[in-house]
């Protein structure tokens, strides 16, 4: 089961699909863009998205607000913490003038104007290089991508959405010591080692938010890539360490 905006996304691959070659015989949501007609910049699809996030090819600017940055992003991506108006200087900013970079700018998915409104900002002001992943964070969601939650976001799911089932991943022992109230141990080194079959995860909506937690982003990013290929795509995890969450959690 996924969500409707899940299943409205792949209805748009399905109808958009554009492919690295023009003779492929078989359709795929990881080689598809949103192919819209005179674009004035280049899409990505999910696929290249991804082999730009492992080579380090281009910077990856995530063009939402911060708020929703720290809720759930890509991980990798960079934030502009700046208002609207000031976007260009803070791409600037972060390639250090350098207006030949490779970018590749997301939002919303397909139907956000925030990448396709700032791509053509920075090609109005000299940027040579610029693309988007257009179909941004829903079909990234979709389609397995793990999604990194910072510290404030992970505070108010874990203080707002009563719904939320949240996961520890450290082991036995560490948990044992102290994690935060409501909290399930499901140690990662267990599942990794597949001395853990069965995980407890919520079966009655597949669209519940699942965050993941761990003594550091490693651990909780490993947790994060056993559930890329489950049902459950609602799953984010802690960018940092245990014990700032912990600290973070007593001060509130």
């Amino acid at each position: 089961m996924i969500s409707r905006m899940s299943r409205s996304a792949l209805a748009l691959l399905a109808l958009a699909t554009t492919f690295d070659g023009a003779r492929a015989q078989s359709l795929d949501v990881n080689l598809a863009t949103l192919a819209e007609p005179n674009q004035k910049t280049a899409e990505v699809s999910t696929e290249q998205l991804r082999r730009i996030l492992a080579d380090g090819s281009a910077m990856v600017i995530d063009t939402r607000s911060r708020q929703e940055f720290e809720a759930g992003h890509i991980p990798g991506a960079h934030m502009l913490d700046a208002p609207p108006s000031n976007h260009v200087q803070a791409v600037e900013r972060l390639v250090r003038g350098d207006k030949r970079a490779a970018l590749v700018l997301y939002c919303n998915g397909p139907y956000c104007q925030a990448s396709r409104r700032l791509a053509e900002q920075l090609v109005a002001a000299g940027f040579t290089n610029v693309r988007r992943y257009q179909l941004g964070m829903p079909v990234w969601r979709a389609l397995g991508g793990p999604t990194a939650i910072e510290l404030g976001g992970f505070l108010r799911v874990y203080k707002v959405d009563m719904t939320a089932v949240i996961f520890d991943g450290r082991s036995a022992g560490e948990f044992a010591k102290g994690s935060l109230p409501g909290t399930l141990n499901v140690p990662v080194d267990d599942i990794v080692a597949g001395t853990l079959k069965k995980l407890p995860l919520p079966e009655d909506d597949f669209n519940r938010r699942i965050a993941l937690l761990g003594r550091d982003g490693a651990q909780a990013r490993a947790f994060a890539d056993v559930l890329r290929t489950r049902p459950w795509h609602n799953v984010s995890y802690l960018s940092g360490t245990f014990e700032a969450l912990a600290t973070a959690v007593r001060a509130k």
